[in-house]
């Protein structure tokens, strides 16, 4: 008997759209996510590390770690 394949389980749940795009401008992807979260820098930060996290493509990591780290400095400073 041939042995059956396994699919790929999806892991990772996003929770919500965020509307953020590697293809839009740093202030766009920034504004567009922060708008989504509700104006909570921790939501984003969170959100986007995780993205940063899982993808796979180099591009898109980059963008969302940068923008990532900037939502945690922008916490740290403000603490929303």
């Amino acid at each position: 008997m041939p042995k059956k394949k396994k699919s790929a389980t999806k892991w990772f749940e996003p929770g919500r759209y965020t509307g953020w795009s590697k293809d839009d401008s740093q202030a766009t992807r920034r504004r567009t996510i922060l708008k989504s979260r509700r104006g909570n820098y921790l939501k984003c930060a969170r959100a986007l590390q995780a993205l940063a996290n899982v993808t796979t493509d180099s591009e898109t990591a980059r963008k969302a770690h940068s923008d990532a780290l900037y939502f945690y400095r922008m916490h740290e400073k403000t603490g929303k």
